[in-house]
C-alpha cells in the first residue's frame, strides 16, 4: 500500500496561487500523483495547472495491470500530450489566455515500479537508504546555461531569468515529454514539488527535514514551512509517496 500525503501554499508573495496537485488512486494497483505549475496572465496559470491535473487522469483511467514498462510508459506521455492538445487549444481561441502554460509531473507508482512523466521545472526526488536524488531534468534556461558551461549551479539559483522554460504544457501544439520507469521499494519516498520548494531549499536541507519528521502528513507540512522561512517567494506544492503500508492523507489547501 502507498501512502501519500500533499499540501500547496500561496506563499507570501504572489496574490494567486498557481499550483495544483492531484492524486488518483485505485487504477488496478496503480496510483497517479501530478503536481502542476502553472504561468500566464490573467489567472491563466491556474487554468492551465487545474486542466493538467484534471486531464491527464482521465487519460490513464483504463489501465491495463499487465502492460509491459513500455506500454506504461507510453501510456502516461500520451495522457501528458492529450492534455497539452486541449490547453493549447483552449488558449489558442482566448484572447486573454495565449501564451499559458504549466509545468507537470506525474508519477504512477504500485509498490515496486513509479512510471514518471515531466515537463518543465518541477522535480520529483527519490529518497532511499537515507540518501536524496533528484530523477528529473529541469527543461529551463538556467539549467541548460549550466549543462553548457556558461553559469554554475551557484549562479544558476540566482540567475535573473532562473524562471524561464525551455519546455512547458500548453505553450506550442507538440511537445516532448520525459519518460522513465524506476524501481522502488518499502520505506523509499518519492518527492513530487512545484520550484517554490526546490529554488529555495537545497536537497540537502529537504532530506534531513523529512528524516526529523514523523508522519507523512508532518513531512510535508514541515517541507513547505521550510520553503516559506526561506522567504516564500512562489507558490510551494509538496507531495510525498511513501511505500509502505497505511492510507492516503492530503492537505490540498488552495490546489484542485
Amino acid at each position: 500500500m502507498l501512502r501519500l500525503a500533499y499540501q500547496s501554499d500561496i506563499g507570501r508573495v504572489r496574490a494567486v496561487n498557481e499550483d495544483r496537485a492531484a492524486v488518483q488512486e485505485g487504477l488496478n494497483g496503480w496510483t497517479l500523483a501530478i503536481v502542476a505549475d502553472g504561468m500566464g496572465g490573467h489567472q491563466a496559470g491556474d487554468i492551465a495547472s487545474q486542466m493538467a491535473v484534471e486531464l491527464i487522469p482521465l487519460q490513464v483511467k483504463s489501465l491495463d495491470p499487465n502492460r509491459s514498462s513500455e506500454e506504461r510508459q507510453h501510456k502516461l506521455k500520451e495522457a501528458v500530450e492529450a492534455a497539452n492538445d486541449n490547453i493549447f487549444e483552449f488558449a489558442s481561441g482566448r484572447e486573454n489566455y495565449h501564451g499559458m502554460g504549466t509545468t507537470v509531473v506525474a508519477v504512477l507508482a504500485n509498490d515496486d515500479r513509479a512510471v514518471i512523466a515531466h515537463i518543465g521545472d518541477s522535480r520529483v526526488y527519490r529518497i532511499h537508504d537515507g540518501q536524496i536524488e533528484q530523477l528529473t531534468e529541469d527543461h529551463s534556461l538556467v539549467n541548460e546555461l549550466v549543462k553548457s558551461g556558461q553559469i554554475t549551479r551557484e549562479e544558476a539559483s540566482h540567475h535573473p531569468r532562473r524562471n524561464v522554460l525551455t519546455r512547458a504544457l500548453g505553450t506550442e501544439p507538440t511537445i516532448e515529454v520525459d519518460v522513465q520507469e524506476i524501481g522502488w521499494g518499502t520505506g523509499d519516498l518519492l518527492l513530487l514539488c512545484s520550484d517554490g520548494l526546490s529554488s529555495l531549499v537545497e536537497p540537502g536541507q529537504m532530506l534531513q527535514t523529512v528524516k526529523e519528521t514523523d508522519g507523512l502528513e508532518h513531512k510535508v507540512d514541515r517541507l513547505v514551512q521550510a520553503a516559506l522561512d526561506a522567504g516564500g517567494d512562489d507558490n510551494v506544492t509538496v507531495l510525498l509517496i511513501e511505500n509502505g503500508p497505511g492510507s492516503a492523507v492530503h492537505d490540498d489547501g488552495e490546489a484542485g
